[in-house]
């Protein structure tokens, strides 16, 4: 759910906007921007700033036990 709030903020602040390939509508709060579109807008640009680090690594520098990985389709909503 905190992932689903920094992207809701991030569309509602306009740094996530829609393109071509992803034509979201900003006021959808079902579906949302594609995986691709906050990975391109969002995830990759603030990993940058915080030193070329993954999202999981930004979070926890001290790294965590992983026990399930959950994969995606990269152009699914993700608000899904």
């Amino acid at each position: 759910l905190e992932f689903r709030n920094i992207v809701a903020h991030a569309v509602a602040n306009g740094e996530l906007t829609p393109t071509d390939q992803d034509a979201f509508d900003p006021c959808d709060v079902d579906v949302g921007p594609s995986i691709r579109t906050v990975n391109e807008q969002l995830i990759k640009p603030t990993t940058l700033r915080a030193g070329n680090l993954s999202w999981a690594l930004m979070l926890h520098p001290e790294g965590l036990e992983c026990d399930l990985l959950v994969s995606h389709c990269w152009d699914e909503g993700v608000y899904e």
